[in-house]
């Protein structure tokens, strides 16, 4: 029978000075930062992961850190017309204004530059590539990750992401799995590049059906799985109704929720209205694309930051409308008071608002890294960082309904 093997401390010693010798040895082949310990709270050195806001308010919270996270790979997917595109210029648009390089790799060929330059986005200073076929997309993202100095990339979508076998081939030839392999590739080339550069990567992806499903959701989405496997984010964006103006349709109410998170919990969902451009909305005075002002409405009557009696909205005692619409428009034409309600609903879920990377905040207004200053549009910063007070959010699963006036 053996005996039970005791560690002596002069074992534990020689153990201790064993793995000193081996994580210089490995330093000394790889390269210093090749291994390392954590740090007393668990962290890795290079501390909480830098988030870029979505542009939507309850999407932040929903994500539980502020927004979604540099240095990873982010999907998002949905039916058609959905508001997938829509979503992810929002996010260049903030990190536009956080001062930061985005790209934007259109492989459908079918960008409405007007649209994006509506929803905020500083198109002459996007970097835009629309390229022949899929591998040299995923090239071009390479490129882009590996020079360190692109903060977002937008890649438009999975689904047009065309092997170049299956370009030069007849039309009708069979060519399985060959956009699977390529997504395969690409990532497991991309995903370490993408964490040393603390690029956020955004994948667009399209649904497609499973044939002969008999239990479950025939839905898929299209590239393969690898994909599914090395995002940290995954996103599903629906429409679940229309917006009316009379007779006339100006806009969406869609839904997000987030199936897949390694960053907080997952399966939190959210609901906010996207505005079309159209003659109406821009009558109005109304933002194109995701309402701001709806979104906090809606969070802050839950919240209740903002008092509701009947259908008047006040806040703190100031009323701010008769009726949601009302009181957007009152919100749109007063940011003060917007930046007060913003930030009273992020500390009620342990946000607060901080400085990313590429956003050194000096003075309270946003420069660049090298200290140049970054075009201010007039509304505060949105780069949002969990609270010194909470470690953890206290954001909860909700779905915001709309208020009716």
């Amino acid at each position: 029978m053996s005996k039970p093997v005791t560690i002596a401390n002069t074992t534990t010693e020689k153990r201790s000075a064993a793995i000193d010798l081996a994580l210089a040895t490995i330093e000394k082949q790889f390269g210093k930062g090749s291994i390392m310990r954590l740090d007393a709270e668990g962290k890795l050195p290079g501390g909480d992961v830098p988030v870029v806001p979505t542009g939507c308010l309850g999407l932040d919270i929903a994500l539980g850190i502020g927004g979604l996270p540099r240095g990873r790979v982010v999907e998002i997917y949905g039916p058609e017309s959905s508001g997938k595109t829509t979503l992810t210029l929002h996010v260049l648009a903030e990190a536009q204004r956080q001062g930061g390089v985005c790209a934007f790799i259109d492989a459908e060929h079918a960008l409405d530059v007007g649209y994006a330059r509506r929803i905020g986005v500083k198109t002459e200073d996007l970097l835009i590539s629309q390229p022949d076929y899929g591998e040299q997309a995923l090239e071009i993202c390479d490129m882009l990750v590996r020079s360190g100095a692109i903060d977002v990339i937008v890649i438009d979508s999975v689904a047009a992401l065309t092997p170049k076998a299956e370009l030069e081939g007849d039309m009708g030839d069979s060519h399985v799995g060959l956009q699977a392999r390529l997504m395969s590739q690409a990532l497991r080339k991309l995903t370490g590049s993408v964490s040393r550069g603390r690029t956020l990567v955004v994948f667009i992806n399209q649904l497609r059906s499973k044939i002969g499903v008999m239990f479950g959701s025939p839905e898929t989405t299209s590239g393969g799985n690898a994909l599914k496997f090395y995002a940290s984010v995954r996103m599903d964006i629906r429409r679940i109704g229309k917006i009316k103006q009379g007779d006339k349709v100006t806009g969406n109410r869609t839904r997000v929720k987030v199936v897949k998170n390694k960053m907080a919990a997952p399966f939190r969902e959210v609901e906010f209205d996207i505005n079309f451009p159209d003659p109406t909305n821009l009558q109005q005075g109304n933002q194109v694309g995701i309402s701001r002002e709806g979104m906090l409405i809606d969070l802050g009557v839950e919240d209740r930051v903002i008092d509701k009696a009947g259908a008047w909205l006040s806040y703190k005692g100031d009323r701010i409308g008769q009726g949601r619409e009302n009181a957007k428009q009152f919100l749109h034409d007063n940011p003060d008071m917007f930046a007060r309600i913003e930030a009273e609903v992020l500390t009620k879920h342990g946000l607060s608002r901080g400085g990313g990377p590429t956003a050194v905040i000096e003075g309270g207004k946003p420069s660049t890294p090298d200290g140049g200053d970054v075009e201010d549009d007039g509304r505060p910063p949105v780069v949002m960082a969990r609270s010194g007070k909470s470690k953890t959010t206290a954001a909860k699963s909700k779905k915001s309904s709309r208020s009716k006036s």
